[in-house]
């Protein structure tokens, strides 16, 4: 089977949306498919991988980490003739995303879209009418829901969410998977190699990005109470962002310092993100605005357990009270479940123990062949596409 995949996010970019998609490629070449990526370019970074073809683009200028298609690529109707594509699987319903579905419509091949985001919950990037571009954005990717012919969410939360925009499209819940073959091997010192944490503090580890939606002030906030009562206690954060700088400011205003207490990492490749995992004590995670959370099953497959706001996404992936504690959004009672956890070896061993297995239920391997399964579905009983691109953007037109 050959894949074509669009997407507006793609390496060197970090994200969970970029994780799923490696993750798949990886799995699904191991099934015997080939997989071709169709992303943004990135100024300077030098391509190492086979079968990815670069849109042209510019900084995004909210988030000059980001870059943004041109969905301009000479000659790609005599590429995708000679690529023959079985099935396109888009990653957005933005730029990529259409030009995928543009191409889906020519070839006459099944569209997928993964709706890896909740696209109503980024309007504060846009600096005016917030609100108004809250309900365009949910207007826009309902309205491309509709338009595929199959709809991959990665959490059953996601999937009422979707239900309840009366979206018709069928929706399947796969989630993406962790690659426990990656978690093997790994030192388990690696922070304390690296950075100056005293032997005897206990690590509370968040992975991600610095941004806004991941409610970060609200984990450091709720990390000094933890370290109140509990004062041999380090935070890290393996992550980079546009709140960086304002983050560590932040650290510095409630008295902490950057060097025991709140330790900023930057991101860091998988390979070293495992160390990191098996480094730490427990995994932390604030976010409301999750799909999935894919680092809370990667934090499980290093037999991590977790302390979580209870929010959309993650409460698919955490099972309160067996390998994690899920809480309201209340730092006070946030902070007592990462000092009750840690203050009692019995339930954070059996914590500890069912996060494993959590993540063995949910391995890479196990989610690509649910993914293949539902290619196979679709090119075996889907009729030739209807729709055009034309017709869709009418569909959207104020």
């Amino acid at each position: 089977m050959k894949i074509g995949i669009f997407t507006d996010s793609y390496k060197p970019y970090t994200s969970g949306v970029v994780t799923s998609i490696t993750t798949f490629k990886e799995e699904m070449s191991k099934l015997g498919h080939e997989t071709f990526i169709f992303a943004p370019s990135y100024p300077d970074y030098d391509e190492e991988e086979a079968d990815v073809y670069r849109y042209y683009s510019m900084p995004s200028p909210t988030n000059p980490d980001f870059a943004l298609a041109i969905p301009v690529y000479p000659g790609m109707h005599l590429l995708l003739k000679k690529l023959d594509l079985d099935v396109i699987h888009v990653h957005s319903p933005f730029t990529m995303g259409l030009v995928g579905m543009h191409w889906a419509n020519r070839q006459h091949v099944p569209l997928l879209f993964t709706y890896h985001t909740l696209y109503d919950q980024y309007a504060h990037y846009v600096p005016v009418a917030q609100e108004l571009v809250r309900e365009m954005a949910l207007r826009f990717s309902n309205n491309f829901c509709n338009q595929c012919d199959h709809i991959i969410v990665p959490s059953k939360d996601i999937k009422r969410l979707l239900l309840g925009y009366e979206i018709s499209t069928p929706i399947t819940v796969i989630p993406t998977g962790v690659p426990l073959h990656k978690f093997r091997g790994s030192r388990e010192n690696w922070l304390r190699k690296h950075y100056d944490l005293p032997a005897e503090n206990k690590i509370l580890l968040f992975v991600g990005r610095l941004t806004r939606e991941k409610n970060l002030q609200y984990l450091i906030e709720a990390f000094t109470l933890v370290k109140r009562d509990m004062p041999n206690t380090s935070l890290v954060l393996t992550a980079q962002g546009p709140l960086e700088e304002e983050l560590k400011k932040l650290v510095l205003d409630l008295g902490m310092n950057l060097e025991v207490d709140v330790i900023f990492t930057g991101a860091q490749p998988f390979d070293t993100l495992v160390d990191i995992y098996y480094s730490s004590d427990l995994f932390v995670f604030s976010s409301l605005t999750e799909t999935q959370g894919l680092v809370l099953i990667e934090a499980m497959a290093a037999a991590l357990p977790v302390v979580a706001v209870r929010a959309s996404g993650v409460q698919d992936m955490v099972d309160h009270g067996i390998d994690g504690i899920l809480t309201e959004c209340n730092q006070e009672e946030f902070a007592r479940a990462v000092i009750g956890m840690l203050s009692d070896r019995v339930l954070y061993q059996y914590y500890q123990e069912n996060a494993y297995k959590k993540a063995r239920s949910l391995s890479s391997a196990n989610m690509a062949l649910k993914l293949e399964s539902l290619y196979e579905e679709l090119l075996l009983g889907s009729p030739p596409r209807r729709t055009r691109i034309q017709e869709f953007i009418s569909r959207i037109a104020p």
